[in-house]
């Protein structure tokens, strides 16, 4: 009779089984396939690409310190404000400076015209060499017409010694007047009034007082933003003190620190996308490789790793690559310094140098100090001229120092 309870109860058995046989092996089959489909992904496509959260905002922060000391007495902008290039930030108490350059401008007039002078006598110094001359020739022509005559009794022997004294006389002041041409044409020869050693020298001088007064203005640097101001009114401040910063944010990149073994493909000239933490993945930034550091963080950090003395651990090094941003996706969606990024570089095409092989042919600098230094030349050539005979009208010192005033003179805070 088959009716047996014990192979009644075996049944269910094989069933589970297979059950369990068949979820393992569409797990292995899915696992196989995943597997084989991230590798096919990563050899085709994946490996090309090197990417990194290590990344942050770089730029320029120029700082914005006198050239010369004073008492700031105004402040024209202040953190978050954009400031043009030329645009004045802070300035300085004039009081001193303007005094300075006062006495220069007086000092450089008195010499021109004293060397003018010196000019001048050239020529009164000359007629009195030539009426010297006709002294000694006068002298000259007395003693020998007594000479011709003395045998004749007509003309003592004393009077021929007083002509001969006379000759004397005048051929020694001859030689004075000529003595004193020569000198005065030592100091005027091979040059020009305004070319004089001592016009020079004087104009050096307010020059120099000039720029003192002028540089009591402190202009922005470049276009940007301010940062970090620190400088507060009636604050006393000393040449080279940072009183606040400037930061374009147009010529902003993004420092990328790759790890060593994923530089391995990587060019300059390669091109970069990057998100940025700020705008989330719905912004996207095109790039490119611009350039490698000389070296990794740990070399040039403040406390560099001293791996030759105790125990040794490696550890992976991160070196940073400097990426280039599009300046219109910038002035569509602008960052800030320091913000965070996500890079990804594709190492596809290796053409590029693994260095830069030429130097910058687009030096950083900044042309808001040249306008000085010309303004100064110019009240130096009007000085001149004027002092020199010209026609050119130069306002006074007063009032060259109350127009530069007013020209630069900022908004008080």
């Amino acid at each position: 009779m088959s009716n047996n309870p014990q192979s009644a109860g075996q049944n269910p058995a094989p069933t589970a089984d297979n059950k369990r046989k068949r979820l393992l092996m569409t797990l292995t089959a899915a696992i196989v396939v995943a597997g084989v489909g991230y590798g096919l992904y990563w050899g085709l496509y994946a490996r090309h690409f090197e990417s990194t959260d290590d990344a942050y905002v770089a730029g320029n922060v120029v700082q914005v310190t006198p050239l010369v000391g004073g008492t700031v007495v105004s402040i024209a902008a202040d953190d978050t404000q954009l400031v043009t290039a030329g645009q004045p930030l802070i300035q300085l108490d004039r009081a001193d400076t303007q005094v300075a350059m006062e006495q220069a401008e007086a000092q450089l007039a008195q010499v021109v015209r004293e060397v003018r002078t010196l000019y001048v006598n050239n020529g009164s110094l000359a007629a009195n060499v030539a009426l010297r001359e006709a002294d000694v020739a006068k002298a000259r022509d007395d003693l020998r017409r007594r000479q011709a005559i003395a045998g004749s009794g007509a003309v003592s022997n004393e009077e021929i010694s007083h002509a001969q004294t006379s000759l004397k006389a005048a051929e020694s002041a001859l030689l004075a007047a000529q003595e004193q041409l020569a000198s005065n044409k030592v100091l005027t020869d091979q040059t020009t009034v305004e070319k004089h050693p001592n016009v020079q020298r004087a104009a050096a001088n307010l020059r120099s007082a000039y720029l003192a007064f002028a540089r009591s203005t402190l202009p922005a640097p470049v276009t940007g933003y301010v940062a970090k101001r620190s400088v507060q009114v009636g604050q006393r401040v000393s040449a080279g003190t940072p009183l606040m910063a400037v930061v374009p944010l147009d010529q902003v990149w993004v420092d990328a620190n790759f790890k060593e073994v994923q530089i391995t493909h990587m060019r300059i000239g390669q091109p970069v996308e990057l998100e940025a933490d700020v705008y989330g993945s719905k912004v996207k930034y095109t790039g490119h490789v611009e350039g490698f550091s000389a070296g990794t963080g740990a070399a040039f950090s403040l406390l560099p790793a001293q791996n030759a003395t105790g125990n040794w651990i490696k550890v992976v090094q991160r070196l940073p690559v400097r990426i280039a941003l599009d300046a219109q996706q910038l002035k569509e969606h602008p960052l800030r310094v320091g913000l965070s990024m996500n890079v990804t570089v594709d190492v596809r095409k290796e053409e590029g140098a693994a260095l830069i092989t030429a130097t910058s042919a687009k030096p950083l600098q900044t042309d808001v100090y040249d306008k000085v230094a010309q303004d100064a030349d110019e009240l130096i050539a009007r000085i001149i001229a004027v002092n020199n005979g010209g026609r050119t009208p130069a306002p006074s010192a007063p009032a060259a120092a109350s127009a530069a005033r007013a020209a630069a003179k900022p908004a008080n805070t």
